[in-house]
């Protein structure tokens, strides 16, 4: 069985989306998700909620989200889970990385 921790961390790391957007969404604290990191049992929910947040599909990592129904209908083309580039919200998570990356190069060079 592969360490789903670490499988989890490298996907959020890819992601470049912010621990503390998704620890906001999933209503946790950033505690907890860097404890699920450590984890090599990460739960399969748990799983699929993230990669719901950071557009990652963890069914080509995890060879039993192949089989498990709650994956129906969520696997889009590629990578993408839940939604794909054509919908608003994608489009407006990658402004608001942007917008976050540009400010804080803004504030670095002040």
């Amino acid at each position: 069985m592969q360490h789903r921790g670490e499988l989890l961390e490298a996907a959020i790391r890819k992601s470049g989306i912010p621990i503390t957007r998704i620890v906001n969404q999933l209503k946790h604290s950033r505690r907890w998700l860097y404890n699920q990191f450590s984890r090599p049992d990460v739960s399969i929910d748990i799983m699929l909620e993230i990669g719901k947040i950071i557009h990652y599909n963890f069914a080509q990592d995890l060879p039993e989200l192949k089989q498990d129904r709650r994956m129906n209908g969520m696997i889009k083309e590629g990578n993408e889970v839940g939604y794909g580039e054509h919908s608003a919200q994608f489009w407006k998570d990658k402004y608001m990385l942007l917008l976050e990356e540009y400010n804080d190069l803004l504030k670095s060079l002040k």
